[in-house]
């Protein structure tokens, strides 16, 4: 995986609820300061877009054959572009949106069905959280990378 180079978004998903595994959509709005349209965790302070990197659920996959983009409840689902090498403060250019790694990990305080079924879930240490800086539309197949300047 490549950090300076660009990756790609291999899914964009969304649940209308919160605590259920999402869909892959396709295509998606995200607004500046919310989140992706339609998505029950828009809105949600410095964690409006969540992103995990499909080369991670492919190593669960080993554990889970059924895992797919969205079983983490992630938004963006990236290809081919290192996560784990960001830091909170981060700039990443999605599409033609602008995002800011607000927080990476989190704690769950519900297990998941996947570390139902696993024993174990990923988003805690894999998952980056993000606001949005400057909305527009992504979808899958966008380039995903380090922005070059900070706006």
């Amino acid at each position: 995986m490549r950090r300076e180079g660009a990756g790609r978004i291999a899914a964009v998903c969304t649940s209308p609820e919160k605590g259920t595994v999402k869909k892959d959509v396709k295509e998606a709005a995200l607004i500046e300061e919310f989140g992706l349209e339609g998505d029950a965790h828009g809105g949600f302070a410095h964690r409006q877009v969540s992103l995990i990197a499909l080369e991670d659920i492919e190593t669960m996959r080993q554990k889970l054959p059924g895992l797919v983009p969205g079983s983490f409840a992630e938004n963006l689902t990236t290809e081919g572009f290192d996560l784990s090498a960001l830091a909170v403060g981060d700039r990443l250019e999605a599409g033609d949106c602008l995002l800011e790694v607000s927080q990476i990990g989190k704690e769950c305080h519900a297990k998941c069905q996947v570390f139902e079924l696993s024993g174990e879930c990923i988003m805690p240490q894999k998952g980056i959280f993000c606001r949005v800086l400057r909305g527009g539309r992504v979808k899958r197949g966008d380039g995903i990378s380090l922005a070059r300047n900070r706006e």
